[in-house]
């Protein structure tokens, strides 16, 4: 990473904590990174996350698994796990399209283009209609 491949882990850590760098380990069961043509799933990875200067890196080391896009996998577990209590096609789920209408005062159409923009993000969503 910083070329301290001889470095003590100990001193490297000592070092990126001087410049304000925090790595994490997460205990993550799953990953998966969606392209436009496949889905790569690591069941088994190691995931850390690094924290510098208020922007976060996160590094995944595995296997994956490559799946289709569009398959839905071997036993369609996944698709009805997405689905299940979404309206409409980007899988936004009802409830949060009710609660940004409210929340913001706007009908559900708005509520729904405004969760859309901003890729589910409640907050993000209300704040953008107010």
């Amino acid at each position: 990473m910083f070329g301290g491949g001889g470095m003590n882990p100990r001193k490297m850590k000592q070092m990126m904590e001087q410049m304000g760098i925090d790595v994490t380990e997460l205990d993550a069961e799953e990953v998966v990174i969606k392209t436009a043509d496949e889905e790569l799933v690591f069941s088994d990875a190691q995931v850390t996350r690094m924290d510098a200067q208020g922007q976060e890196t996160y590094q995944v080391v595995g296997e994956p698994e490559t799946r289709e896009r569009g398959a839905g996998g071997s036993d369609g577990a996944d698709a009805e796990a997405i689905d299940d209590g979404a309206d409409g096609e980007e899988g936004i789920p009802t409830e949060d399209v009710e609660l940004v209408a409210q929340r913001a005062g706007v009908n559900t159409d708005a509520a729904r283009e405004a969760l859309e923009a901003h890729d589910g993000d409640l907050a993000a969503a209300i704040a953008h209609l107010e």
